[in-house]
């Protein structure tokens, strides 16, 4: 279950990936870079934390193949059927509750402490989406005043508070995953924001 949402997640990314890639103007393999970037850059940061080696899409090149199919699925799509600038936020919303959820759940089973959990969990939900907007010329989300990290940060004390109360994995994880991606879509709807630190 865990490795099925952990390629959800990574084709999930992968779009959101593409469409900031197209958003920026870049050529075809600019693309498919930015894809898939954005799709196995938390979970190396995360695998790399923890010393997992090699990483799992190395492991694995099954990742790789479907970020590079969604990438240009994408293209495809987006080419006949025109997307709003805001059509970014959905995916990756999505893809942010995803790959946190899969991430802590990853640190949980090897035995890390409740607060490497939520730091591990944290990172792969938000690193590659830190990549892909450093790549595509933006101010990453994660160092905005948006409700991002701080979304899956509370997902993620939700899924341990719940498994603290026996709730098994599967339905934690469920409304962990929830909570994250409705706090991150319900922020961009409401122009919800952390305070902004400034010195006069």
């Amino acid at each position: 279950m865990l490795y099925l949402l952990d390629l959800i997640g990574c084709a999930v990314f992968a779009v959101s990936g593409a469409l900031a890639a197209g958003h920026a103007g870049l050529d075809l393999l600019g693309v498919m870079t930015i894809a898939t970037i954005t799709a196995i850059g938390g979970g190396t940061v995360r695998d790399l934390l923890m010393n997992r080696h090699p990483v799992f899409w190395m492991c694995d090149p099954r990742y790789l193949y479907l970020t590079c199919i969604t990438g240009l699925l994408t293209v495809l799509y987006v080419r006949y059927f025109p997307s709003p600038a805001a059509a970014l936020l959905v995916p990756d919303a999505l893809g942010l509750a995803l790959f946190a959820i899969c991430g802590a759940q990853l640190a949980e089973q090897a035995g890390h402490p409740r607060i490497i959990v939520v730091l591990m969990g944290m990172l792969t939900g938000t690193a590659g989406g830190v990549v892909r907007d450093v790549l595509s010329n933006q101010v990453p989300l994660i160092l905005r005043k948006d409700i991002y990290a701080s979304a899956a940060i509370a997902g993620i004390v939700l899924y341990l508070l719940l498994r603290a109360l026996r709730v098994s994995t599967l339905w934690a994880g469920a409304a962990g995953f929830v909570a994250i991606a409705a706090l991150r879509l319900l922020a961009v709807a409401y122009g919800w924001q952390l305070p902004v630190f400034r010195l006069a």
